[in-house]
């Protein structure tokens, strides 16, 4: 009999485990297909997890902690969309001059001078409609650039919301997975608790750092049209110094994404004004200034001391740069993610696995967070939120 019901038992245990396999595959499938948004998510829940910190402390209350949270990040991104929109329908308004804009202006839908026209000429709106081959031509590149940009709203949304939902809901999970799926103070939770402490480090130093460099550009563009020769004007210097922070997300070339280009544009205006050769001074200097500035001291001293030291600064910058090339622009945020994984799996589980000891929670090497010292920072940093 006991044979028997050891039987049924085991065989219940396996039933369940192959329930909870196909589950996690299915699961998997899910983060695959939209891992880029995750991952994303991810990254946004660290960058700001500091600031929901002292905005819980401020107000002692979760879900508004971590509503106020994004909407100070959700607010500023709309405002440099709105800013950039109508920067953008300025310029083009300047360069097209009131002609184009007034030809474009009378077909957009619901223009009063287009509807004046369907209803005097009907049948000339229908003739023009007969033509699928010319319609087509002009509406595929309208549907597919608003294709693209609900794509991509859609994924911010998701993962914003996913930020969110981790501000609020993150004790509860960690409570869970410490509870439930591991040993408290275990090799499994030390682990998690290092890779989180390492992930917070490595997130809040490039926003830290991309922060800094869009002040810094800000001030440069800014000052060096009030300084510079007419000829030299910059047309969106504001706009140009955001564009600039965040080019500082991409690895090694950071900013010369735009202050190279910037620079070509302003030795272009040098050759053709008048005495463009006593202008080539201002041009060098403009970029000898955003070299040093937004560049230079941003990798060689901001993001190092704000990511804290805790990993090997080319370690992260390589996980940057392959995680790109890799993945392609998710990548800027998995790439870390997996180097801080590994690093940690190198530091405490590794070793012993390799030489046969049992496991501890002691890290064996000085790269990354050490786990003991984490779970000390995170038992205090809980008990300060609990009073």
């Amino acid at each position: 009999m006991t044979d028997g019901l050891l039987e049924r038992f085991d065989r219940t245990r396996v039933a369940w485990w192959g329930v909870v396999v196909v589950l996690g595959v299915v699961l998997a499938v899910f983060v695959l297909s939209f891992v880029g948004t995750v991952v994303l998510g991810v990254f946004v829940y660290y960058g700001v997890r500091p600031l929901h910190r002292r905005v819980h402390a401020r107000i002692g209350h979760r879900g508004g902690a971590a509503t106020l949270t994004m909407l100070f990040v959700v607010l500023p991104a709309v405002a440099l969309v709105g800013y950039t929109g109508v920067v953008a329908v300025r310029e083009f308004v300047l360069v097209a001059g009131p002609g184009v804009t007034e030809a474009v202006l009378t077909r957009l839908p619901g223009d009063p001078q287009r509807i004046g026209v369907v209803l005097r000429s009907p049948t000339g709106v229908l003739a023009e409609l007969e033509r699928p081959a010319r319609l087509r031509a002009q509406v595929r590149p309208v549907v597919s650039a608003l294709r693209t940009a609900g794509t991509g709203l859609l994924h911010l949304t998701l993962a914003l919301a996913l930020a969110f939902f981790l501000l609020r809901d993150g004790p509860q999970l960690t409570a869970w997975f410490r509870n439930e799926l591991v040993t408290a103070g275990g090799v499994a939770d030390a682990y998690a608790t290092a890779v989180d402490a390492d992930l917070e480090t490595v997130y809040v130093g490039n926003v830290i750092t991309v922060l800094a460099v869009t002040v810094a550009a800000v001030v440069v563009y800014n000052g060096f049209g009030l300084v510079a020769p007419a000829p030299l004007r910059l047309p969106i210097p504001t706009l140009l110094a955001l564009s600039t922070g965040l080019a500082t997300f991409v690895p090694l070339v950071v900013g010369k994404l735009v202050y190279v280009p910037v620079t070509g544009y302003l030795l272009w205006l040098a050759t053709r004004a008048t005495g463009g050769v006593e202008l080539l001074p201002w041009v060098g200097g403009f970029l000898g200034c955003c070299f040093v500035v937004l560049d230079l001291v941003p990798q060689t001293f901001v993001r190092p001391y704000v990511s804290g030291q805790t990993l090997h600064s080319g370690l992260v910058l390589f996980a940057y740069v392959f995680g790109a090339a890799l993945f392609g622009w998710y990548g800027l945020f998995l790439g870390p993610l997996v180097a801080v994984f590994v690093v940690q799996a190198a530091a405490i589980v590794l070793p012993e696995l390799v030489r046969g000891n049992a496991l501890t929670t002691a890290a064996t090497t000085s790269v990354g967070t050490d786990p003991e010292a984490a779970r000390a920072d995170d038992v205090a940093g809980q008990a300060r939120e609990d009073e």
